[in-house]
């Protein structure tokens, strides 16, 4: 779902749940010059926060170095990459709603 979002808006998706000793990214997408690195998160209400808030400074600091090893792992050279967030609401009654937040790490 978040993967066919991102491509509806023009990234191109270069891997998915891409692992190394030190994690995973759900999501390395092209867009542009830029290599996008993009956690997903998924909630099936509010009641403990929104998907974005799950993604505590812990985490970012994570993904921040998670995306230096892919960029190291595939020969990025100087690309800009950059860390998003896309937050996936699913409610009663099969309402989805998805939320892109660019640049948070």
């Amino acid at each position: 779902m978040a993967s066919a979002y991102l491509e509806r808006r023009g990234l191109r998706i270069l891997a998915r749940n891409w692992r190394c000793s030190e994690g995973e990214i759900d999501i390395v997408a092209g867009q542009g010059p830029d290599v996008i690195v993009a956690e997903v998160k998924t909630r099936t209400g509010l009641r403990f926060g929104s998907p974005l808030e799950a993604v505590t400074e812990p985490k970012r600091r994570r993904l921040r170095r998670l995306a230096r090893l892919w960029a190291a792992a595939h020969r990025a050279g100087r690309r800009r990459i950059r860390v998003d967030v896309v937050c996936v609401l699913v409610l009663p009654g099969d309402r989805v709603f998805v939320r892109h937040h660019p640049g948070v790490a």
